[in-house]
């Protein structure tokens, strides 16, 4: 038996994302290619270049201004941040952009990881589809301090780094 969006919708709230969009789906099992693994690097480094368009969210996150350059730069991915599908490979999703976002991992990534587990065996599932490529709840939206990371800081970094890339 499958949840009602109603059901989804109260669950998702427990777990402290009341504002995270969901979406019905049905599971179907899907083959994955045995390269996926590197393919999915690729694509995460890929994914982290084109977050300077994102830098609102970013500043968000709170980073110190070196994880933030690292980011975008698509060096590495700072420590408690995920990338995570919206379709999972192995239901049938894409190893392409639109196919990813970013959270949190703790919270977030981690309670996303609950609420799909306990839908295990339904006919459809509600999977977390959050309308911009990073996650953040309202409830954190009300930013910090930011130390060197304050949203106009972040925006001449980005600026920086678009001009330096021949983007603008």
């Amino acid at each position: 038996m499958s949840l009602t969006q109603a059901a989804a919708d109260s669950r998702i709230e427990e777990l402290g994302m009341d504002d995270l969009p969901l979406e019905k789906f049905r599971p179907i099992p899907h083959q994955i290619a045995p390269d996926w693994f590197k393919k999915y690097h690729e694509l995460i480094h890929t994914f982290a270049t084109t977050l300077t368009d994102s830098i609102q969210e970013l500043a968000f996150l709170n980073l110190p201004q070196q994880d933030f350059i690292d980011l975008v730069m698509g060096r590495r991915l700072p420590e408690n941040l995920s990338v995570r599908f919206r379709v999972p490979l192995v239901w049938g999703g894409k190893l392409e952009l639109d196919n990813l976002f970013m959270c949190l991992t703790f919270p977030h990534a981690h309670n996303m990881d609950r609420f799909i587990i306990e839908q295990s065996g339904n006919d459809f599932v509600w999977l977390p589809n959050p309308a911009k490529k990073i996650y953040i709840p309202a409830h954190m939206a009300g930013g910090g301090d930011g130390g060197n990371a304050t949203q106009d800081r972040l925006t001449e970094i980005a600026a920086q780094i678009v001009t330096s890339r021949g983007m603008e």
